[in-house]
C-alpha cells in the first residue's frame, strides 16, 4: 500500500483545547499525523502533554517550534492575546496556522497596566479587534500559507447536514436562532477583559455566530458566487450574577466572579440580504452545555443540537453512582436524569475540524472555516458590545 501523506503539526500550548486538537488529530483517516513537538510557558505541563500524546519533543520557547524546518504547520492553543502576534511570526517563518476561537480580541493593546476596561471605548475595541484580525490574515496570504480558523461549529455533524438540507430544499434563509449556555468557565481567566478580551459573547457567543456566518456565506456561495455576510448588530449584554437577590442565596451553582466582562449577552445580526440571526450566550445556565441552533427557511425549519445528543439517557439517585465516568461537558452533579454523550467530539465537531484542516495543508486548498470568517465573527461580535454600551444599532464595516 502506498504511503500515506504525512502532515507534521507543531503544538503551541498545553491546556484544554490542545487535549481535544490532540485526540482529533488521532481521528484523522488518510493521513499521517504527527504532532512533533509541544511548547508551553510551563514546561512540566508540556512534559506532561507529550508523555500522554507520545510527542517527542518539548520546548519551553515556541519560537524553537517555528524555527523546526520538519513542522508544516502550528496548532496555537493559547490565550487570546497572543493569536495575533503569534499567526504572524508563524506565516513568517512559512508555517500554516490553526487558530483556535475566538481568532483575536482586544485585551488592552496600548493602556497603561491596570487599566478599567470597563471604561475603554467599545468602538476603539471594535476597531483594534478588527484590525488585528485583519493583520492576521494578511499575514497568512503575503507568506502563501493557510489561516484555519477552528470554529467547531461549522464542522458539527447537525451544522454540515443542515447545511446540506439548505441546499437540497433551494428555500431562503429567513431566520436563525442559537445559543450556547452553561454554568460558567472553570478558568479564572474567563472573568477579566485583560485576559480574555470578552465575557459570554466572545467565549460562548462566537460558536453561534460563526455557523450562522458560515451558513450565509454557504448560502450565497450556491445562490450568487459569493457570500451573504453581516451588515448590522443590535445587542445587550450584563452579568446575571449581579440580579438583586443572587447573592442573598445561601447556595450558588452558577459561576461568579466576574470582573469586568459579562456573563450573559444577546445579539440580533442583519446580514446583507436582509435575513436576521439571533445569537444568545450565557454563562448562568445549569443543566450542563447547551449548544443549539434552529435554521427557519421560506420552505422548512432545520434544528440543530450539538451538546444533547439524545442518544443516551441516564438516572442516578446519587452522584456517587457515576462518580468515575465522564457525563457531559459543564454538568454540575451526576445524580438524577442525564445525557451522558457517547462521544462528544464527535458530535460538536473537533475531529472533522483536524481532518479539514490536515486535508487543507497537504493538497493546497482552502479550508471550509478560514481566517476571514473568523474575522467577520470578531467584528460581529465586537459591533455587540459597541451596540450594547451605546445603545443603537451598529453598521458593520464594508
Amino acid at each position: 500500500m502506498p504511503e500515506k501523506p504525512r502532515v507534521n503539526i507543531g503544538m503551541i500550548g498545553a491546556g484544554f483545547i490542545a487535549e481535544t486538537h490532540a485526540r482529533s488529530c488521532a481521528a484523522v483517516t488518510g493521513y499521517d499525523v504527527r504532532i512533533v513537538a509541544v511548547a508551553s510557558r510551563s514546561k512540566e505541563r508540556a512534559t506532561t502533554y507529550a508523555r500522554a500524546w507520545g510527542i517527542p519533543d518539548v520546548c519551553d520557547d515556541y519560537r524553537e517550534i517555528l524555527a523546526r524546518p520538519d513542522v508544516d504547520v502550528v496548532d496555537l492553543c493559547v490565550p487570546n492575546y497572543l493569536h495575533r502576534s503569534m499567526t504572524e511570526e508563524a506565516a513568517a517563518a512559512g508555517k500554516h496556522i490553526i487558530c483556535a476561537k475566538p481568532l483575536t480580541a482586544f485585551t488592552g493593546e496600548g493602556l497603561t497596566p491596570g487599566a478599567d476596561f470597563r471604561k475603554i471605548s467599545r468602538a476603539g475595541m471594535l476597531e483594534a479587534a478588527v484590525a488585528n484580525a485583519d493583520a492576521m490574515v494578511a499575514a497568512a496570504e503575503r507568506a502563501h500559507v493557510h489561516l484555519m480558523y477552528a470554529e467547531n461549529w461549522v464542522y458539527a455533524p447537525p451544522i454540515v447536514k443542515a447545511n446540506r438540507l439548505i441546499a437540497a430544499s433551494g428555500g431562503i434563509v429567513l431566520e436563525m436562532r442559537g445559543g450556547e449556555c452553561h454554568s460558567g468557565s472553570h478558568s479564572p481567566y474567563s472573568r477579566e477583559w485583560r485576559y480574555t478580551g470578552g465575557g459570554a459573547l466572545l467565549q460562548l457567543g462566537v460558536h453561534p455566530v460563526g455557523a450562522m456566518l458560515h451558513l450565509k456565506r454557504q448560502e450565497g456561495l450556491r445562490r450568487h458566487g459569493q457570500p451573504i455576510r453581516p451588515r448590522a448588530v443590535v445587542a445587550e449584554e450584563g452579568d446575571l450574577t449581579q440580579t438583586v437577590g443572587f447573592q442573598e442565596q445561601q447556595s450558588r451553582w452558577i459561576g461568579e466572579g466576574w470582573v469586568d466582562v459579562e456573563s450573559w449577552g444577546a445579539l440580533i445580526i442583519t446580514f446583507e440580504d436582509g435575513s436576521r440571526g439571533i445569537v444568545w450566550a450565557s454563562e448562568a445556565v445549569l443543566g450542563g452545555m447547551e449548544s443549539n441552533l434552529q435554521i427557519f427557511l421560506s420552505n422548512a425549519q432545520i434544528q440543530c443540537n450539538m451538546a444533547h445528543t439524545g442518544l443516551v439517557h441516564a438516572f442516578a439517585p446519587s452522584q456517587d453512582v457515576f462518580a468515575q465516568e465522564y457525563l457531559m461537558e459543564k454538568l454540575e452533579t451526576k445524580a438524577g436524569w442525564s445525557n451522558p454523550a457517547p462521544d462528544e467530539d464527535w458530535a460538536q465537531g473537533h475531529p472533522h475540524v483536524l481532518q479539514d484542516f490536515v486535508e487543507s495543508v497537504a493538497t493546497g486548498r482552502e479550508p471550509l472555516s478560514d481566517g476571514r470568517l473568523g474575522r467577520d465573527v470578531v467584528e460581529t461580535v465586537y459591533a455587540g458590545y459597541v451596540s450594547a454600551a451605546e445603545g443603537h444599532r451598529v453598521e458593520l464595516r464594508r
